[in-house]
């Protein structure tokens, strides 16, 4: 019986063991979300993307933020791998993504100029509240 009670704590404890390592390193594991925004270098799209930036820079970690000037090369690539087309001044990825869901569950492509809330179109709030979600996976 002792035994029996031994082997049963010594497994108990190896397998708590693994499942401490295996949760510790997924934390780890987990990047934070990146988000790129591919846009014009120039004054109305630079302060279109003043809040957003704003904010984007109180997150710290929690976000990788990457900016490409939509007129380079690299910005035209990104473009095309995300498969916009067009004369667009705009677009902010999430993981790879512009197509991103509101907290209702209707879609929103964070493409183009920001609107106000009820326009057609994305605000900031749709930003702020994709990225927010995408640190919290």
């Amino acid at each position: 019986m002792t035994t029996t009670l031994h082997t049963f704590r010594r497994r108990s404890a190896l397998g708590l063991m693994f499942v401490g390592t295996l949760l510790a390193s997924t934390a780890a594991l987990a990047a934070p979300p990146t988000v790129e925004i591919v846009a014009f270098a120039h004054p109305p799209v630079a302060s279109a993307l003043k809040p957003l930036r704003e904010w984007l820079a109180t997150q710290g970690g929690k976000v990788k933020l990457v900016e490409t000037d939509m007129e380079s090369p690299a910005g035209a690539q990104r473009l095309q791998a995300v498969g916009v087309k067009g004369h667009v001044p705009i677009v902010i990825l999430v993981n790879g993504q512009y197509l991103q869901k509101r907290a209702n569950g209707s879609a929103v492509e964070l493409i183009s100029f920001p609107v106000t809330a009820g326009a057609k179109g994305w605000t900031l709030e749709d930003a702020k509240s994709a990225i927010t979600q995408a640190a919290t996976r």
